[in-house]
């Protein structure tokens, strides 16, 4: 189970290196900027991820393939529901399944067509330790807008370091607070 921890960090950091080394715009965005918020008030309540996304602007897609292929990576577009055109995906080596990629989402675009917010772009973000890391506010807004079970899940552990709380509904688009208050009424899902 470590390892299989660890192998996903390796993925991130490597990813990133490549992406800083091209001198390309990016966020770390999904499961790792959930954990790395999180990690700021509690460490002990950070949630492990199978995967790494990140956010790229489309017209950077291939020199942000050059740049990933370049450090092992394997560029793969793959069908999608939801998503028109399909998911773009860096696979960790030839032999490497979805499960061990880089899932790209384009900057300023709605990952799927049906999304009520468009996600951030990738200046929407600060340095974190390691990597860029997409702001609060453009995480929040990514996750209430894809509202899966696993979004839910995230904005959940948010709310329980004190991260997200009644204030952040201030500013959010009606749908969207909408999905926030669902969520502070019913903490524990």
């Amino acid at each position: 189970m470590i390892r299989a921890v660890e192998k996903v960090r390796e993925r991130l950091l490597r990813a990133v290196k490549a992406l800083e080394d091209a001198h390309l715009p990016y966020a770390v965005i999904g499961g790792n900027a959930v954990a790395a918020w999180v990690s700021r008030v509690d460490e002990a309540a950070v949630r492990n991820t199978r995967d790494v996304d990140i956010l790229l602007r489309r017209a950077d897609l291939d020199a942000a393939a050059h740049a990933l292929e370049n450090a092992g990576f394997v560029y793969r577009r793959v069908a999608s529901l939801g998503q028109p055109g399909g998911l773009d995906l860096f696979l960790d080596g030839p032999k490497a399944s979805a499960r061990d990629a880089i899932h790209v989402v384009f900057a300023s675009e709605r990952v799927r067509s049906d999304s009520p917010a468009p996600a951030p772009d990738v200046t929407d973000s600060e340095q974190a330790e390691h990597f860029r890391l997409v702001t609060l506010d453009g995480l929040v807004r990514m996750k209430l807008s894809a509202f899966r079970d696993k979004d839910r899940t995230h904005l959940r552990d948010l709310i329980e370091v004190g991260l997200i709380d009644a204030s952040t509904l201030d500013g959010l688009p009606p749908e969207l607070r909408q999905r926030l208050q669902l969520l502070l009424d019913t903490p524990e899902g």
